[in-house]
Order: structure tokens, then C-alpha cells, then sequence
């Protein structure tokens, strides 16, 4: 007897082949395929997540699926203790975080290469191989010759399995902060066969298997156990399959309808009295209730949304009751599995009229899935299985329409696209600098800052710390995943005064990260401190930023020399870093910097090849006092000659103008240097506690028969230093 497809199965098809074959003998053609209004198989699972349980099955994976695994080896948490903090006052902070090492079991047969996993349903690793959390990841693609693992052998020992045969991945020591300090729910995205599937290597060459069957669409389906018969059976669930093993050899093919198949008239049929059917004519016909097509809906492993379950519906009325609904545990693209659940609908109506039929002799070229037409019967007609009998061999036919299968072909909808998306990690950038006092916190405090950035938005952080040499590395805390908007300026900047808008010059600059933006600003939002931001030693404040397209933006609107940097406003050369100055930047720790002379900031990120290192810029920028201003000569009423250079003061963290009040002077006492310096470089000096200095007769004339050009400057002395000079022409 031969039989057009499989349904249940018993013992392995790889073991005694011919007592499966024989469970199959005699049985009608599948009730999957023909007529049926429920599919039975393989169930849809939920994507399942990582176990560690005992006896486990590890499936076979054909194509490329998304599967989780089975742990086969794990280390305790280790635990890691960073302190910061503690000086000048501080609280000490101690932060803990945890890693762990483990082994993944995810195939009893070779695979090619591991994609990506998915940790929480997040990703985990990314299609270039980048790991979003810190650790080291291996593959073993289960060759029978892979060698134990180092790291698993030093925690077992000699006696250390090499899982040959088995594909696994280990984890070394994968950081768990992101996954709440335990081991993630994992899922792995398994290649295992390069182009398309093929059902002789699914099923396995030592059973003597022909086969052309093309499973269109299927982009890869996992064997969780059982027989061979049993996956041949899910298999067959989405694409039909007719098997014939009635010539000496299994033979597969698809059962499925061939409009341009040749079709075989059958001779008139034998009638026999004492036959089972048809004693007078030698066929008997029966018909299932209903002519129309109802829908059917197919649940399924989308490829196009990472193997998250997908439903295509079929064209069809719903029926009367609930709309039946069949499980294709595989991974599939959206349109195929649209056409599937139409050709599987058009199955159910195609199969609806049965015929058994005896003929004297069989045509040796009619097997299972033949299309014959009988006598005296329309239409066409398949073969779904045959069985000698004393009287003739008589056939078992059910009725098809043969369609071109592009009548049954529609576009599929795999819905909202919500995967995590993959975003690859890169090198740190990293640029530290401090910045002059904002009147916040402690006038004696160091405003010490890092912008740690990325031109990769999948950066993931970096840990800080500080060189103070000789290899010693104190922490300065963690930079999170939220890069600090950097870039390089494209254009040269001319000078400009620190008092007004400049509202005719631009500057050109390039992010690094088309990702980065930047918006306007009003004159009353850059009043209270918005758009600033560092270019060299300068900062700016910016009123507009056009998009000039990529990275690249246009920034006008300017007021330059902010914070009291106006000395820089003429240094600047095109290629200039670019910071941004908001609250993602890094606040470093000054009470370790102040001990250490000629520090570097250190950051190294997952993706850093080696240390990234910043030499801290403006070194005592927050505790210098502010250069003064509006210096100028006034004729006094002290003698005929005489004069007084008086100047306005300005003070650290005190950036508004009351006009009613001095401006409160941010040092322990008010204390100024002014310097004489003629063409020769000779120098006469003064210390004063106003800003004036009282110059007599006498002193005048000797100051204008020195050398010329002269030049007075003008220091005010603080408690940490002292600021810069202005210069006043004499």
C-alpha cells in the first residue's frame, strides 16, 4: 500500500523504518489536507526563555530560528565594589554590581553562527556581534572535535565535558546591572544551514530519501524530539507531503495542487460482490455537508519581527462558530504564511467529495498524489493511497481544483514593527575641562567636568577614573548611556565683542552623530543659561541653530566670551572640539583631584580598545578670579597732575549686574595687583584693596618719561589665585 501523507507516527523513522511505514499502511489520505475542519500538530510556543532544568530536550534547529537555551554551567554572582566620595565632607558611596559566568546549550546538531540574542526581550547582541552589556561571549558550533572550554575547565577540572556535538555559548563574566543583578531570560537567533532548507539533510541521508520538495518561505523550524516521522509531520502541517514506498525507496514530493500535471484516465471500474463498496459498479462516493470556503487562521514564528508569533488570515467567510486556527511552529516570512493559510483553506473545500475506486491492474505511473479522472466521473481527481485486494487494487481518490498558485497568493501584513532596535556601541569620546563657578554650591569647590560621548548611539557608558600616575587609577564614577552632544567646528571664528549680540557672524559646526540636535533660544532663555556651550577655551551662547543637513549645523545669534572667558574669543582655529554645556555631562569628584597634580581623566567603555585619556583643560578656571572691567583714567582733585586709574570689579558665580547693589565679592577679601610695564620691559608694581590706584604728580612724570608703548595691567588677587590681566594703553 502506499499513502499520500503522514499523520500519526510511532516508532522513529531512523530505527525500524518499515514498522513505521507499516503503522502508516492501509490509512486514507491525511484529514489535515482533505477535508477535515481541524489540524492537529506541533504547537505554537510562546518564544520560551533560558532553563537550567534536568532533563531538558537540546533540539535540533534547521534554517535560521530563535530559540532559548538550557544552561549547562553557571559560576556564583561575583560580586564588585567601587567607593567615591569622602571628601571635603562627603558621605562615602559604596556601589556594588555583580557578573557571572555560564554556559548555554542551544542545538544537538551543528550550527553555522549565532545572530542575535535578546536579553529580557531587549537586545543583548547585536547583528554585528557587539554586546550591549559588559562581558565576553564564545560560540562552540558543536563539532565533534570542539575542545573543552578553558574557563569551564578551570572551574570543573580534568574531567571537563567538550559538549562535542553540541552547540553552546558561554558567557564570561556578563554584567548584570541591566537584567536586575541575575541571569536574563535569554533567546538566541540560531543559523544553522545557509540557503534554502532541504528536507534529505532534515530528515537524514541513511534512510535512502528522494525528495524535491520546496519549501517556499520557510525560513527555519525547530526539532524539539521525537522521530524523524514526527517532524516530516509538522512539516507536512504547512507544506503537504506525498510519500510513496511502494517502489523500493521513500519518496517524498508536495502534495499540492499542479495545474499543469499530467492527468491519467482510469480504465472502468471492477465491481465484485464480495468487496467492501460498490459491489454493483466497483465505486462508492460520499461528500461532506458545506460548499463554501471558510477562513482559517495561521499562527506562526514572523521572520520580519524577530520570530515574535504572527496570524495570517485567509480569504473565506468565518463560518458559524469559532474560526479554526492552526499552529505552523516555523519560522516564516509574512507573505508565505499568508499562502499557506489560503492554500490550506483551499484544501479544505478541494477535499470535500471522496471516491473508492477498483481497477484490475495499476498503471505504473500513478503513486500517491497522482491526479487521475475516473470513469464517468468530473473533474480531477487525486490519489491519496492504494491497497491490493483479492479482487483488484482498489484506489482512494479525493476530489481538487487545480489552481495556479498565484490565484491563492496575496500580500501578507506582519503588523507594527516593534523590535528593540540594534544599535551599535563604539569608542568613547572624551574631552574633560572645568568651568567657572555658577554661584551654585561651595565658592571653593572645583567645577571639574568630562563630556563623554560617542559617534555611535549604541554607546554604552564608560567608567571614569583618574591617572595620577605610576599606574594608580582612582575612581571618579560612572558615565551613563547618555552621550554629551560634541563635535568639531568647521569654520573659522573672528573675533567679536563680549558685550553685544553678534548677529552677523555663524558658526559652522559638525556633530558627532547625525542623532545629535540642537534648537533655538530666546534673548530671555539665554539669560537664564540656555544654549551654552565650549568651543576651545571659549564659551558662547547661541540664539539660533539651523540644520544644515547630516551632522552639520549652522549657529548664529551669538554672545561671546560667557563665564568670564572673553580672553579666548580671538584663539580659535577650525577643527576646535565643540561641547555642548547642559546635564549630561559628568560632574568628576574634585576632592580627588585636588591631592593629585597633573591628572588625566580615564574612560574606558565596552567597545574601547584601549583607555581613553583627557588631560583636564582651564585647570583652576573655577577658582580664579574674574579679570576686571571698564578700567579708565580720571583727573582727581589731589594736585595739578596727578591721576587715578579705577576699574569695576567682577566676581566669581556672581553673573548678573544689580543696579542697586555692589556685586558681593565671592573671595575672603578684596585685594588687587597692578603692574607698570614699559617698552623695556621694566616693571613697577603696586598692591591696592579698592579698584583704584591714586597716582601723584611725581609718580606720573616718572611713568611718561619710561619707554614707550606702556601698558598698565590689572590682576585681582583671590584666595586660590590670581585672574587675568587687563590691559589698559598709557
Amino acid at each position: 500500500m502506499a499513502t499520500l501523507v503522514l499523520t500519526t507516527v510511532g516508532t522513529a523513522l531512523g530505527g525500524p523504518l518499515g514498522g513505521a511505514l507499516g503503522t502508516l499502511a492501509g490509512r486514507a489520505l491525511d484529514n489535515a489536507i482533505f477535508g477535515a475542519p481541524k489540524h492537529e500538530g506541533a504547537r505554537l510556543k510562546e518564544l520560551s526563555v533560558t532553563t537550567s532544568s534536568y532533563g531538558s530536550t537540546i533540539p535540533r534547529h534547521f534554517g535560521t530560528v530563535r530559540a532559548a537555551g538550557s544552561i549547562i554551567w553557571a559560576t556564583d554572582l561575583v560580586e564588585h565594589k567601587e567607593k567615591s566620595g569622602g571628601g571635603k565632607g562627603k558621605p562615602k558611596v559604596a556601589t556594588y554590581s555583580y557578573t557571572t559566568s555560564f554556559a548555554v546549550a542551544l542545538a544537538s546538531r551543528p550550527i553555522q553562527s549565532v545572530g542575535r540574542i535578546w536579553a529580557d526581550g531587549n537586545l543583548l547582541r547585536g547583528a554585528g556581534g557587539d554586546l550591549k552589556a559588559g562581558g565576553e561571549m564564545r560560540v562552540y558550533r558543536g563539532s565533534e572535535r570542539q575542545a573543552p572550554d578553558g574557563l569551564i575547565a578551570s572551574d570543573i577540572g580534568a574531567g571537563c565535558p567538550a559538549f562535542r556535538g553540541i552547540a553552546y555559548v558561554v558567557f564570561e563574566d556578563l554584567q548584570l546591572a541591566d537584567f536586575g543583578n541575575r541571569i536574563p531570560a535569554l533567546t538566541f537567533e540560531i543559523i544553522s544551514d545557509d540557503g534554502a532548507l532541504d528536507l534529505v539533510t532534515m530528515i537524514g541521508e541513511d534512510l535512502n530519501l528522494q525528495s524535491s520538495v520546496h519549501m517556499e518561505g520557510l525560513a527555519g523550524i525547530s526539532h524539539d524530539g521525537g522521530s524523524e516521522l514526527s517532524l516530516l509531520a509538522t512539516l507536512h502541517a504547512g507544506y503537504p507531503l506525498a510519500i510513496d514506498a511502494s517502489r523500493g525507496r521513500l519518496s517524498v514530493h508536495a502534495a499540492v495542487n499542479e495545474p499543469d500535471a499530467t492527468v491519467i484516465n482510469l480504465p472502468p471500474p471492477i465491481a465484485d460482490r464480495q468487496g467492501d463498496f460498490g459491489q454493483a459498479t466497483g465505486a462508492s462516493r460520499s461528500r461532506k455537508a458545506g460548499s463554501q470556503r471558510n477562513a482559517l487562521c495561521l499562527r506562526y514564528y514572523d521572520q520580519e519581527r524577530d520570530f515574535q508569533p504572527g496570524l495570517q488570515r485567509s480569504r473565506g467567510m468565518a463560518g458559524n462558530g469559532a474560526m479554526e486556527t492552526v499552529d505552523f511552529p516555523a519560522g516564516l516570512t509574512a507573505d508565505a504564511a499568508r499562502r499557506i493559510a489560503e492554500e490550506m483553506a483551499e484544501r479544505n473545500l478541494s477535499g470535500r467529495e471522496k471516491v473508492a475506486y477498483r481497477v484490475g491492474t495499476l498503471d505504473p505511473a500513478i503513486r500517491p498524489g497522482s491526479y487521475v479522472r475516473p470513469q464517468g466521473e468530473t473533474g480531477i481527481w487525486q490519489v491519496a493511497g492504494w491497497e491490493w485486494r483479492a479482487a483488484g487494487v482498489e484506489l482512494d481518490l479525493r476530489s481538487v481544483q487545480l489552481r495556479s498558485g498565484s490565484d491563492l497568493r496575496s500580500a501578507g501584513d506582519a503588523g507594527a514593527d516593534r523590535k528593540p532596535r540594534d544599535l551599535s556601541n563604539g569608542p568613547t569620546l572624551l574631552s574633560a575641562f572645568e568651568l567657572p563657578w555658577d554661584g551654585a554650591g561651595r565658592v571653593n569647590e572645583r567645577k571639574i567636568y568630562a563630556a563623554v560621548s560617542s559617534a555611535h548611539e549604541g554607546w554604552a557608558g564608560a567608567a571614569l577614573h583618574l591617572d595620577a600616575g605610576d599606574g594608580v587609577l582612582v575612581p571618579a564614577g560612572v558615565a551613563g548611556k547618555t552621550r554629551a552632544v560634541v563635535g568639531t567646528v568647521q569654520s573659522a571664528i573672528p573675533p567679536s565683542t563680549p558685550h553685544l549680540f553678534d548677529r552677523s557672524a555663524q558658526i559652522m559646526v559638525l556633530l558627532a552623530d547625525e542623532a545629535f540636535a540642537l534648537s533655538d533660544a530666546s534673548a530671555q532663555e539665554m539669560a537664564q543659561g540656555r544654549n551654552r556651550a565650549r568651543i576651545g577655551a571659549e564659551i558662547i551662547q547661541f540664539g539660533s541653530a539651523v540644520h544644515r543637513g547630516g551632522g552639520l549645523w549652522e549657529l548664529t545669534n551669538l554672545l561671546r566670551g560667557r563665564g568670564g572667558t572673553e580672553h579666548a574669543i580671538g584663539s580659535h582655529i577650525p577643527g576646535e572640539d565643540f561641547i555642548f554645556l547642559d546635564d549630561e555631562l559628568t560632574l568628576i569628584d574634585s576632592s580627588a583631584i585636588s591631592s593629585l597634580a597633573d591628572v588625566d581623566v580615564v574612560a574606558l567603555g565596552q567597545a574601547d580598545p584601549q583607555p581613553v585619556r583627557s588631560t583636564i583643560s582651564d585647570s583652576g578656571l573655577t577658582l580664579r578670579p574674574l579679570t576686571p572691567v571698564r578700567a579708565h583714567f580720571v583727573e582727581t582733585d589731589t594736585g595739578e597732575g596727578s591721576s587715578k586709574l579705577q576699574w569695576t570689579r567682577r566676581s566669581r558665580g556672581a553673573w548678573a549686574w544689580p543696579d542697586e547693589v555692589e556685586i558681593p565679592l565671592s573671595e575672603t577679601f578684596e585685594r588687587y595687583e597692578v603692574r607698570f610695564i614699559d617698552a623695556a620691559q621694566d616693571v613697577l608694581a603696586w598692591e591696592v584693596s579698592q579698584p583704584h590706584l591714586e597716582l601723584d604728580a611725581t609718580t606720573m612724570g616718572q611713568l611718561d618719561s619710561r619707554p614707550k608703548p606702556a601698558k598698565f595691567q590689572i590682576r585681582q588677587v583671590g584666595d586660590y589665585g590670581r585672574s587675568l590681566p587687563l590691559e589698559v594703553s598709557f
